[in-house]
């Protein structure tokens, strides 16, 4: 067998490798905290940047707001409507136009929800301290900054 042709000694040298086991592993971290709310990483996204928002969102600003599929973003809406956790209002100033703002119950679970995600975002990187979670936050946010799609 030929062994493959890396610029990195070792896989585990490699930024995109560990990335991509890191991501995978938080994954696993935010699924677990979430399954005693019964929400899915994308349904918390949703529901909590709709949340976040003082004034209701149409579909197609929720996903641009939260960087989701549009398409996704529709099923996720309906399934978060399901639940009764948001609602669809009628836009006043376009009859076409639907807003999404959560219910009551909606706001209720995604406040309960977030502290369970961030309790484990913290428990995550713990082994990081304060300094470095902090110092690891702002290299992500340069990349993420360096990387962003223009809307």
């Amino acid at each position: 067998m030929t062994p493959l042709a890396s610029r990195f000694p070792s896989p585990e040298q490699s930024p995109g490798f560990i990335l991509w086991h890191l991501t995978h592993a938080w994954q696993r971290t935010v699924r677990a905290a979430l399954t005693p709310h019964d929400l899915t990483h994308v349904q918390f996204v949703l529901l909590a940047t709709l949340t976040a928002h003082e004034t209701p969102l149409t579909q197609r600003q929720l996903a641009e707001s939260a960087s989701t599929d549009p398409m996704m973003t529709s099923q996720v809406v309906r399934a978060l409507e399901k639940k009764g956790l948001l609602e669809r209002q009628p836009h006043p100033k376009d009859g076409r136009a639907i807003l999404l703002a959560p219910t009551t119950g909606g706001k209720d679970l995604i406040t309960n929800a977030n502290r369970s995600v961030e309790d484990a975002d913290e428990s995550f990187f713990a082994a990081l301290g304060a300094t470095g979670t902090h110092q690891l936050t702002a290299l992500l946010a340069t990349l993420r900054h360096s990387h962003q799609q223009p809307r």
